[in-house]
């Protein structure tokens, strides 16, 4: 029962703490020391990376709370309800989100017509506020789940 509460609590800080650093300190750096588009490129990147470490944290976090509430027969649904919910955003920033914003990204670079390219970059600062938006939705979720767990492990320790 140690080794997946462990794993529990390492699914949530790695995935958290990999959010704060790269929303915090990666993407900024990276976008004051590159030229503009180097940037876009760069962090273009690291996102499918980056997705893929919510995707597996996020159910790996899930699949060990859902194991513990089993074991413990005590069902935490605040929690569970919560990682449900930021696992379905983090699907659908990297599946949906991603996906539109490769693609707009993509449009800009092939179109000649500049009047199309203002207005797919338009667009793209569009889909861009909508993933920043997401991000810090998951991110406000992730604390509370910590915060709830950190709660939780309190009172389990008596």
């Amino acid at each position: 029962m140690v080794l997946i509460k462990f794993i529990h609590l390492l699914s949530l800080v790695v995935w958290l703490g990999g959010m704060i650093f790269f929303s915090f300190i990666a993407a900024p750096s990276i976008f004051k020391m590159l030229p503009r588009e180097t940037a876009g490129d760069v962090v273009g990147n690291i996102f499918p990376k980056y997705w893929m470490l919510g995707y597996i944290c996020s159910i790996t976090a899930l699949a060990t709370l859902l194991i513990l509430s089993f074991q413990e027969k005590a069902y935490p649904w605040a929690r569970i309800g919560l990682l449900v919910l930021m696992t379905a955003l983090v699907f659908y920033s990297g599946k949906v989100i991603g996906k539109n914003a490769t693609e707009v990204k993509a449009q800009i670079r092939a179109t000649e017509d500049q009047a199309q390219k203002e207005s797919l970059r338009l667009k793209f600062k569009a889909i861009h506020r909508k993933s920043m938006i997401l991000n810090a939705v998951i991110l406000i979720l992730g604390m509370t789940v910590l915060f709830l767990t950190a709660y939780a492990l309190r009172y389990s320790e008596r």
